[in-house]
């Protein structure tokens, strides 16, 4: 884990052109890249067969797409921030993508720093530090998108996710919340779109319904880890369980949802989260 050398830069490992989109069918998710997710967001994306990475929309301060809560493994209720420092070139109307790191190497550093102190007395450390290299190589593009996007697809990776990721700006959607949505879904041609409580104020399922999408609300469970899955990254449910235990705990939930997306054709006009 001890990666300060950044002369590496390697290309977005989330980016995929529309002629590689996977084959239709399954579900989809569609989230903005999240800087070590928290367990619920990881819960979803676990959960569908395809992830659709926000990358066009407004960054957002004080919001998960450069900082992470962290918390000692022993202690959850011991909680600090990780976070990027992030330069924003267009003000606030600076979109994901092109937000950028203030002092690439310290941020490294403090970064790579920070996952050590707080879970290098677990058990897992060892794989898990091998895992999380890419995560610090990924400094290099001086993009806080990138290191967030390459944060979520490791720990996808390293729990068995065999889904596709694809890029909101590269394919096409008409503009409207809802519409987009509908259209950057209907891009990989899912049968049911996988919602989290975030959007259930604005979700509109008409444009989904046209589209022959079911809309289906995503609930995590609430008790043991998923009590703090809410606020806490989901390194600290890594770093406590190991990956085949946390693994398994996603796929069980994973498989509730399959089932509830392809049984439950009356969320189309009912679900309101995204």
């Amino acid at each position: 884990m001890q990666r300060t050398n950044l002369s590496f830069a390697p290309a977005s490992p989330a980016a995929s052109s529309p002629r590689e989109q996977p084959a239709p069918g399954g579900l989809c998710a569609i989230h903005q890249p999240n800087l070590f997710p928290r367990l619920t967001t990881l819960a979803k994306l676990f959960a569908a067969d395809y992830w659709i990475v926000l990358d066009d929309v407004q960054f957002t301060r004080r919001d998960y797409q450069h900082r992470a809560r962290l918390a000692a493994i022993d202690e959850p209720d011991r909680q600090q921030w990780l976070s990027i420092p992030t330069h924003l070139p267009s003000g606030r109307s600076t979109l994901i993508r092109d937000a950028l790191i203030d002092d690439v190497e310290l941020a490294c550093r403090r970064t790579a720093g920070m996952l050590r102190q707080t879970f290098g007395t677990s058990p897992h450390w060892p794989s898990l530090a091998q895992a999380l290299d890419p995560v610090l190589d990924s400094f290099a593009t001086g993009r806080t998108a990138a290191i967030a996007e390459t944060s979520t697809r490791v720990l996808l990776d390293l729990l068995g996710w065999r889904g596709r990721i694809l890029s909101s700006s590269l394919l096409s959607a008409r503009p409207g919340r809802s519409l987009r949505l509908a259209d950057l879904a209907a891009a990989t041609g899912a049968r049911a779109y996988l919602c989290g409580t975030g959007g259930m104020s604005y979700l509109d399922p008409v444009p989904f319904a046209a589209r022959n999408i079911t809309v289906a609300a995503f609930w995590p469970p609430t008790t043991g880890i998923w009590s703090t899955a809410r606020r806490l990254s989901a390194l600290w449910a890594l770093a406590s369980l190991g990956p085949d235990t946390l693994a398994s705990r996603l796929r069980a939930v994973a498989d509730d949802h399959a089932a509830l997306g392809a049984a439950a054709p009356e969320l189309r006009s009912s679900a309101t989260s995204v």
